[in-house]
């Protein structure tokens, strides 16, 4: 699949979306501060992905479920949506617009997907996806937690899995179902790279055990008279 994208990007790439997290991040922001004047337009109900709504004809939904925001407070969401944009900007740096765009419209596909299996479909979860790649490139990068204890993104990713794990073993078929398919980016772009991890370490704990072995075995065949 990566090798696929390889090539369209050779191909295809010049027609990437520069900035996408920054449309998305902005877009997200519009869609929030009009649906807060406005609460009678109920904005948000009909750009949300649903699968009535794309079997009624409203095929928007398809695009427009990627700018609905958090549904919270004006501060969270202002923290939420420049966390986002830093992420998908940094990850758009390392990969470049077309693979980054790639890996977002995967996530969105999943999402999608999702909706058609289960009625109902969320950006959520592709935000998620998003986070947990920047934790696996760059595990080390310190963040604020509340503006105060700095947390090294590992920690946070760990703590999201576990969390993604409880969710998939004691939540519901639907909540199932839309972490999969969220999962989708992930395992594509990082699955032959945990893949080869494991086989390194499996390679490297028989070389230990080998030598161990031959080391006892030359041990026992050079002992002294004194030994």
């Amino acid at each position: 699949m990566m090798r696929w994208l390889y090539r369209m990007e050779y191909k295809y790439g010049r027609w990437a979306v520069q900035d996408l997290m920054k449309i998305i991040a902005i877009g997200q922001l519009a869609v929030y501060l009009v649906n807060y004047i406005f609460p009678a337009f109920n904005l948000i109900s009909w750009m949300s992905l649903t699968r009535a709504g794309l079997f009624g004809g409203q095929v928007w939904r398809l695009f427009t479920f990627l700018l609905v925001p958090p549904e919270t407070s004006v501060l969270f969401v202002l923290i939420s949506l420049y966390f986002y944009y830093f992420i998908g900007s940094s990850l758009e740096r390392t990969w470049g617009a077309f693979m980054f765009n790639a890996y977002y419209f995967i996530g969105a596909l999943g999402a999608v997907l999702a909706a058609l299996l289960t009625g109902y479909g969320t950006n959520y979860y592709l935000n998620m996806s998003m986070f947990l790649a920047f934790a696996i490139l760059y595990p080390d990068f310190e963040v604020l937690l509340f503006f105060i204890l700095p947390v090294k993104m590992k920690w946070l990713a760990i703590i999201d899995a576990v969390i993604f794990g409880y969710s998939l073993i004691f939540g519901t078929w639907s909540t199932r179902i839309a972490i999969a398919a969220s999962l989708i980016n992930l395992i594509i772009f990082f699955g032959p790279r945990f893949i080869q991890m494991i086989k390194a370490n499996r390679e490297y704990a028989q070389t230990r055990r080998r030598f161990r072995e031959q080391t006892a075995e030359w041990n026992r065949n050079n002992r002294g008279p004194y030994n």
